[in-house]
């Protein structure tokens, strides 16, 4: 099992020929809503590989709120600790997609902002019982380092946005930018992970060149299948559920990766975050 605690976003998005520069606008397509957030994507991406996915959570009591925690029952995920905050609207994230399937994404946390150690120690049995816990930056602080300190399995954290890393865990994924913050500097990715002491393996995400596994002196590097990109929005999420699904299975961490960079590739070839996530059979 994966004890999932993260962020649940509406994403809000529009098409656009390019991004606009600073104090430029840009005229774009119409609007679509669709169901997002790190932890919600990530969430989704391992539920339709065939992992049970536990999440801790909120959302708003509203109907964006309602809507998406339903989504993710839907999807199979154990909805019973993602709680409806009274005092909080429902995370949403302002995104635009220009002709390359490359976007730019805002995010207000709303409800995502007020996940705390308290949630997390209201779900201890199933954070105790978890084979892998998977966590995001795109809830607070407190409530990452609680799941740390909770988690009975593997710890699997994706430090997106890029912030400083309050405690080692097991697997590091970080994308190139990400990585490079957690570094204090640009550089090759493969030396830059080698200097992160609080991971015991980086996984770092590089795009269209797949990813790196690293782990002390050994390096191995993971090609990405090649597809023509709809929408990059969720491939690293994609890539990150997957991962955990993988090693929930059994699987060793660069099997694993090779497993998750076909899971990103295959969702960046439909709109959407979790649009275009796959089901097993679709990599099988």
């Amino acid at each position: 099992m994966i004890a999932l605690v993260g962020s649940i976003n509406l994403d809000v998005v529009v098409g656009v020929d390019r991004h606009p520069a600073p104090g430029e606008t840009v005229v774009g397509g119409d609007r679509q809503e669709l169901p997002g957030g790190k932890g919600a994507n990530q969430a989704v991406a391992a539920a339709r590989l065939g992992a049970t996915v536990a999440f801790v959570g909120r959302v708003g009591a509203d109907d964006s709120g309602r809507r998406l925690r339903d989504g993710l029952a839907a999807e199979g995920v154990d909805v019973a600790h993602v709680r409806v905050d009274p005092d909080a609207p429902t995370g949403m994230a302002l995104i635009a997609v220009d002709s390359a399937g490359e976007n730019t994404i805002v995010v207000s946390p709303g409800a995502n902002a007020r996940v705390g150690a308290a949630d997390v120690e209201a779900a201890r049995d199933v954070m105790a019982g978890a084979a892998v816990t998977l966590v995001q930056h795109e809830v607070p602080e407190e409530a990452v380092a609680a799941a740390i300190v909770a988690a009975g399995g593997r710890v699997v954290l994706n430090p997106a946005p890029a912030r400083a890393l309050l405690a080692a865990v097991d697997v590091l994924v970080p994308n190139r930018g990400e990585l490079e913050a957690l570094a204090g500097r640009a550089g090759d990715p493969i030396e830059l992970a080698r200097g992160l002491e609080a991971a015991r393996a980086v996984v770092v995400t590089l795009g269209a060149e797949g990813a790196a596994v690293v782990e002390g002196d050994r390096v191995d590097r993971i090609p990405a299948p090649r597809v023509e990109a709809v929408d990059t929005t969720g491939a690293g999420d994609a890539f990150c559920g997957a991962l955990a699904q993988a090693l929930d299975g059994g699987a060793e961490l660069v099997e694993a990766a090779r497993w998750a960079a076909r899971a990103a590739a295959a969702s960046v070839t439909k709109a959407g975050a979790q649009g275009g996530l796959p089901r097993r059979a679709d990599l099988e």
